[in-house]
């Protein structure tokens, strides 16, 4: 799940989960998003699209969504290794702050652009696997789990600081996450649909059962508390400008927890 790391990843998780544990989606706080050709580059300046218009005119040929973009093709095996370079090239880009670009990651992969063009149809859904490297899908919670253990612990707010490393992220990369989908609507939406929304289902599964069983109040929107935590949590990052490693920081999630879980139950 993404919590806030769109927590979580790689449990529940995570701010970035944490902010998205599979935490949730970005919030927009004075950045403006705004549509770009899935071709297009992670920053989508006029400049960069015109020094990269052949790659797009490529690219934006064989669109298609993230998750469909590393499915096998028919009669032509996949190298593995050759992913992994490619992606690995791509982390290494955005780590570095520099703008993703075909010739950057054909640079720093060592792979053709024909091979690259193969694997992903547009930079849009390789930024988006790249992203996602080190984060996984958490495991269904047990029956009779506690619930409100399962929110702390979904987003990583179990220890004295928040578990951003649950979530398969440093903070710098997790910044650097923010930065590019807040500049990129197309990539915040991929990324949003193929990765994160999928990291919530099991915490979102548990809150239900609560529901089923009377411990959760019958008209809880479950959807609307997960984002209300998660959202908590991005307002740390983004907006306060705090480090999730900082106690305080921990102690006032966890007490945002404390209110909401109130108006939660039964």
């Amino acid at each position: 799940m993404d919590a806030v790391t769109g927590a979580a990843d790689t449990v529940p998780v995570a701010v970035g989960a944490a902010p998205d544990p599979g935490v949730g989606v970005p919030v927009a706080v004075g950045a403006a998003s705004h549509p770009m050709n899935t071709a297009q580059s992670a920053t989508g300046t006029a400049g960069a699209m015109a020094a990269r218009a052949t790659d797009a005119g490529v690219m934006a040929a064989g669109a298609m969504d993230a998750g469909a973009a590393v499915r096998r093709r028919p009669g032509r095996p996949r190298d593995e290794d050759m992913d992994g370079q490619i992606v690995a090239a791509t982390l290494a880009i955005i780590d570095a702050g520099d703008e993703v670009t075909v010739s950057r990651v054909v640079a720093r992969s060592g792979v053709s652009r024909a091979a690259l063009y193969r694997r992903w149809p547009s930079i849009t859904t390789l930024i988006a696997a790249a992203l996602d490297v080190g984060r996984t899908i958490p495991p269904e919670y047990p029956d009779g789990v506690d619930l409100r253990e399962a929110l702390v612990d979904g987003f990583g707010l179990g220890g004295s600081s928040v578990a951003l490393a649950v979530s398969g992220y440093s903070e710098e990369r997790f910044r650097q996450r923010i930065r590019l989908v807040m500049s990129d609507r197309a990539l915040q939406k991929a990324y949003w649909q193929s990765h994160v929304s999928r990291r919530r289902v099991p915490l979102l599964n548990a809150l239900r059962a609560g529901i089923a069983r009377g411990e959760l109040r019958a008209d809880l929107d479950v959807e609307a508390c997960f984002d209300a935590i998660a959202g908590t949590a991005y307002y740390q990052i983004v907006v306060r400008g705090d480090r999730m490693d900082d106690p305080a920081v921990a102690a006032r999630l966890r007490a945002a927890v404390d209110v909401i879980w109130r108006g939660m139950v039964a």
